[in-house]
C-alpha cells in the first residue's frame, strides 16, 4: 500500500490516539464488569481478566502497532471495522482516503459464497 499524503497523516496520528483510547476504555470496562462479578472467586476474576488482557493484546497488535504511514490505511480499516472511528471522523481525511478504506471494507465485509461442487442445482457460470 502507498503512503499516504501529509496531510492525511496528521490527521490519522490525532484519530489513532482517540482510537487508542476508545479500544482501551472498552477493555478497562470489561475488566470492571469481571472484577465486580462477585458470584466468582476473586481467583476466578483474576483469571478471567489475566485471560482476558491475552485476548485483547493480541488483537491491538495488528490495529495499532507499526506506526507508519504506508500502513496507515490498513490501519484506519481496521478502526472501523472495530467501531473505533466514527463516520464523521473518517470524513476528516481526503475523499481519497475515504474512498479507499471504503472500498476495502466493502471487499472484506462481502458476505463469502459456497459452492458445493457436489450439488448440480448449484452451478457455476465458469
Amino acid at each position: 500500500m502507498r503512503d499516504i499524503r501529509e496531510s492525511d497523516w496528521k490527521v490519522f496520528k490525532r484519530l489513532r490516539a482517540i482510537a487508542l483510547e476508545r479500544f482501551c476504555e472498552r477493555i478497562l470496562g470489561e475488566i470492571a464488569r469481571i472484577s465486580s462479578d462477585n458470584g466468582k472467586s476473586k481467583h476466578e476474576r483474576y483469571l478471567a481478566i489475566f485471560r482476558l488482557l491475552q485476548k485483547r493484546d493480541k488483537e491491538i497488535v495488528p490495529i495499532f502497532d507499526s506506526l507508519r504511514r504506508s500502513t496507515a490505511v490498513m490501519q484506519v480499516c481496521a478502526f472501523r471495522s472495530h467501531d473505533l472511528l466514527t463516520e464523521e471522523e473518517l470524513r476528516q481525511f481526503s475523499p481519497e482516503l475515504v474512498s479507499a478504506v471504503e472500498n476495502i471494507l466493502e471487499i472484506y465485509n462481502q458476505p463469502l459464497e459456497f459452492v458445493d461442487e457436489d450439488d448440480p442445482s448449484q452451478e457455476r457460470g465458469d
